[in-house]
């Protein structure tokens, strides 16, 4: 495991009302397209940034693209959107994101979606509305009587510079619950990644308690919007065979979940970039250590992930006994699953299988090696955005895999489109709020499926994700109909000069 410079030396300021964005403690870039040691030598050097497009298909809110969905599951808290109404609308998909999860499975049997907003309008633009935000607060706590209220800002506030901490100061001896602003407004950052830390900085700073005693058998996870449900199980099963408890966070937490935060042995990544400033705030406020990689993704990568754990808890001679039970379970499917793959690779002339796929960067660090031990490659991958935090572990997946080629952008259909012409891969992957049934030839599939499906198919973290999600990769490599009569009876929505452009971002400065 790395040590990435930039994680020891950045500081976690609890002083300020909310975090700074990606693009200033980061270099964060929303824009590049290369090869990924160009990727890690602009990154070392400082030299990437975001940058306007000439061209945009699309965009992400930092409120509602993942945050608001996530946040508005918390058990006993109440949401406030101070903002117009429609900047709300984002809450109401929890249903789809995790109706389908039977209680069964351990979705918690009671929950209500509490939520208001301040649904400001153009006198409040013009004169302020902070007596209208002090209402809702009151309101929030009249309806629901709730631990937390947690307020959403958006890019009205954001932009005639409203004083939530003014508000919250004044109210808060008046209200039971703790009040805990969030600086989420989407005009912040082009990177999705602020949103993430703005919510994690209100936590740190009004929820996370200074701890009476540790628990040495609890574990903090800040689990991503795209593992399944079926990989929080998975995930509970091992640790759990190691004596161990977890600590989910944000989706159906408790506030004393978030509370007792400061009282975990250890933060363990699923998703290092998104779990980056709660873990490093953990660390420097409340002596609770972390891990930025590997994350639980492929055999290897977990034995790698379970061993940081144990190194942390005093599990070491456990989770030895515990890598070979699994092994001996798990590795045979493994080898099937390659030995298929392998076949594919015969029939199809000695060409080794690409696949083209990741989303976040964490992903692009996680996924490149696991696709590497199923026997494929990925002679290209595709990032929402790439920042200075995962430097050394994309070094890492570069001397593994090898070089490759690399686009950032967040969504751009056109620009996905144009990769994947030009690379022709036998599977593109994209995710389920990503589109993408390109008319082409050859398999496309899912990069991941929605974070409350079930289904034990659907995983992918941990030793059973590895092998189903193998198992998922080569049942959508065989079919290849709906691609191909897709391609011949409709048109593409793109110009063919475009398609023939050497570089997809000709027209931008790439964020270099």
């Amino acid at each position: 495991m790395s040590k990435n410079k930039y994680s020891e030396d950045y500081i976690v300021n609890l002083e300020k009302n909310t975090c700074p964005t990606r693009e200033q403690r980061a270099n964060g870039t929303n824009v590049y397209f290369g090869k990924a040691t160009e990727l890690l030598e602009d990154a070392k050097k400082g030299n990437l940034r975001c940058t306007e497009r000439g061209f945009q298909q699309s965009g992400g809110c930092i409120l509602n693209f993942y945050l608001s969905v996530r946040v508005s599951t918390i058990r006993d808290a109440a949401i406030i959107f101070n903002g117009p109404v429609g900047c709300s609308h984002a809450a109401l998909s929890y249903k789809e994101l995790y109706g389908a999860i039977p209680e069964s499975l351990g979705k918690p049997a009671k929950y209500n979606l509490n939520w208001l907003t301040t649904n400001l309008g153009e006198e409040d633009v013009v004169f302020g509305a902070k007596d209208k935000l002090i209402e809702a607060i009151k309101e929030a706590e009249k309806r629901y009587n709730p631990k937390a209220i947690f307020i959403l800002t958006t890019c009205v506030t954001g932009i005639i510079g409203e004083d939530i901490e003014s508000a919250v100061n004044e109210i808060q001896p008046d209200i039971n619950a703790r009040i805990v602003p969030i600086h989420c407004e989407g005009v912040r950052s082009k990177i999705m990644q602020t949103g993430y830390d703005a919510f994690w900085h209100g936590v740190l700073k009004y929820l996370v308690k200074k701890p009476e005693k540790k628990q040495k058998d609890l574990v903090n996870i800040a689990s991503m919007l795209s593992y399944a449900w079926q990989d929080r199980i998975e995930i509970e099963r091992l640790l759990g065979k190691l004596g161990l408890k977890v600590n989910w966070i944000p989706e159906f937490a408790s506030v004393e979940d978030f509370e007792q935060l400061g009282e975990a042995a250890l933060t363990a990544p699923i998703c290092p970039t998104y779990t980056d400033y709660i873990s490093r705030g953990l660390q420097q406020h409340f002596d609770v250590p972390y891990f930025m990689y590997p994350s639980p993704i492929g055999i290897q990568n977990t034995d790698e992930w379970l061993r940081a754990i144990a190194k942390h808890t005093g599990k070491e001679e456990e989770v030895e006994k515990l890598i070979a039970e699994e092994h001996e379970k798990w590795v045979p499917k493994m080898k099937e699953i390659r030995d298929k793959f392998k076949d594919l690779e015969i029939e199809r002339g000695g060409k080794k299988i690409d696949v083209l796929g990741s989303l976040g960067q964490g992903r692009l660090v996680t996924q490149l090696p696991y696709f590497d031990e199923l026997g494929v490659k990925s002679s290209s991958a595709m990032a929402q955005d790439f920042d200075n935090i995962l430097v050394d572990e994309l070094e890492e997946v570069i001397d593994k895999v090898g070089d490759f080629n690399v686009m950032v952008n967040t969504f751009q259909a056109a620009e996905q489109l144009h990769i994947t012409e030009k690379t022709k891969p036998d599977m593109a992957l994209t995710c389920p709020f990503q589109g993408g049934a390109w008319k082409r030839e050859g398999s496309v599939s899912r990069l991941h499926s929605l974070r409350g499906d079930p289904r034990k198919w659907s995983s992918q973290a941990g030793y059973a994700g590895a092998i189903a999600y193998g198992n998922f990769l080569l049942q959508a490599l065989k079919n290849e109909s709906l691609q191909r009569l897709s391609k011949e009876n409709t048109g593409t929505a793109v110009k063919k000069w475009y398609l023939e452009q050497d570089d997809p971002l000709y027209f931008a400065e790439k964020g270099k």
